[in-house]
């Protein structure tokens, strides 16, 4: 990202799983968020065994942790550096704080997001 400039207005690592996480982001930012489903980068032999063992691939990304990545969030002008970069996932986009933080699914339908993840405060 520092050869071509751009500079996370936000960013935090996945350890608590997806949902916490971004809804922390957005807490901090006061603002809400769209999520893909589509978009979500899931190892095909996560979603194996996943289906293997009779879970869904997306609620275990939401909701699992330490998956040792980071979410962040960038300004709108510096989206095109990065969206032919391999190593970074456009998983969605930051909103309007009162139209909430959502998932649209690969069949099109909204849903809300909740933190299912690990809070080691509880």
């Amino acid at each position: 990202m520092a050869e071509k400039e751009v500079v996370p207005t936000a960013m935090m690592d996945v350890s608590d799983g997806l949902s916490s996480e971004i809804l922390h982001i957005c807490k901090q930012s006061n603002l809400g968020a769209v999520l893909y489903e589509e978009k979500l980068p899931i190892h095909s032999d996560s979603k194996l065994m996943g289906m293997e063992f009779g879970l869904d691939p997306t609620a275990c990304a939401l909701s699992g942790g330490e998956d040792y990545e980071l979410l962040f969030t960038i300004k709108q002008e510096d989206y095109e550096k990065l969206t032919l970069s391999e190593e970074i996932s456009v998983i969605g986009y930051m909103k309007d704080l009162d139209e909430g933080v959502n998932i649209i699914t690969r069949g099109g339908n909204i849903h809300p997001i909740t933190a299912q993840g690990w809070n080691a405060f509880k």
